[in-house]
């Protein structure tokens, strides 16, 4: 995909951090957009800056997790604008910590947003797209953590592994039907997106009183110092995102040294060895 000008561009998790730097520089290419967040403050704000811009803009607050919103969604859009060209199935939160001690609640709240909500954006727009037969694309948000598993981030890590398999999936399903949309999955390592305070946005209905462990806090102090000494930020993901879709790229790295740990995990397992540490190369991202 090469041509973004007056395509339709929809994007999940639009208010903030990859999302809202996506809706940018969809902007900035002058694409139509339709921006979904589960905050409606955060929504409002990120609509209103890029109509500023002179694009036409759908804002529709929506929950991932809930299948009737993203349906929903996917029916807004093409009414407006008849159809959808790229599909960032972006909204992610996260929660750290020994992976015994998440509750059911926490369980639900992740793998419902990060992996459920992939999995409903692909139910609810992959056969329209399909039936534009037009050149389009979808890129969905993992992370490194979809391809190592760092201590004290079992959840997270399960529901990133969940998005990459489902995208390498979605790749083959889509080729064995014979269909031209083009997929990637976007795999970045810590970068400074508000995902850190993912609890802001979590639904009270699935809210947690007891307590944060103390594996949860020292998950938490790890992930604000690896986000706030990342080196790369924001936009430049989001300017690597467009990249990869205008390249066809399916795996879509942003810190190119993880992938020292990513062939060590992939060394482990062919040669069926216990798993190494994934920090062993970079001890400063460890949690303490």
């Amino acid at each position: 995909m090469e041509i973004f000008e007056n395509k339709v561009c929809v994007i999940t998790g639009a208010g903030s951090g990859f999302g809202l730097e996506l809706a940018r520089q969809a902007a900035r290419l002058q694409m139509k957009l339709v921006l979904a967040d589960i905050d409606p403050l955060a929504l409002e704000a990120s609509a209103a800056e890029q109509c500023d811009q002179g694009v036409e803009v759908l804002a529709e607050c929506v929950d991932v997790s809930q299948p009737d919103q993203v349906e929903r969604l996917a029916d807004r859009s093409f009414e407006r604008f008849g159809a959808v060209n790229l599909l960032f199935n972006n909204a992610g939160v996260a929660i750290g910590g020994y992976v015994w001690e998440h509750s059911p609640a926490d369980w639900q709240w992740v793998l419902g947003v990060n992996l459920m909500g992939v999995a409903y954006g692909l139910r609810s727009f992959v056969p329209r797209m399909i039936a534009q037969g037009d050149d389009s694309h979808i890129v969905n948000t993992a992370s490194v953590a979809g391809l190592i598993s760092p201590q004290m981030m079992g959840l997270y890590n399960v529901s990133k592994h969940g998005v990459v398999a489902l995208s390498e999936t979605l790749f083959h399903d889509l080729k064995a039907a014979g269909a031209t949309l083009g997929v990637s999955v976007l795999c970045p390592a810590f970068v400074a997106t508000g995902i850190n305070r993912s609890e802001r946005s979590r639904p009270r209905a699935l809210s947690e009183e007891r307590p944060p462990t103390e594996s949860m806090e020292a998950a938490r102090r790890a992930l604000d110092q690896a986000v706030q000494a990342g080196r790369l930020d924001a936009r430049a993901i989001a300017s690597v995102a467009f990249d990869a879709v205008r390249s066809s790229r399916f795996y879509v790295f942003t810190h190119p040294r993880i992938l020292g740990a990513v062939a060590l995990r992939m060394q482990d397992i062919v040669e069926q060895r216990n798993p190494s540490d994934p920090f062993s190369a970079r001890p400063e991202h460890a949690p303490r």
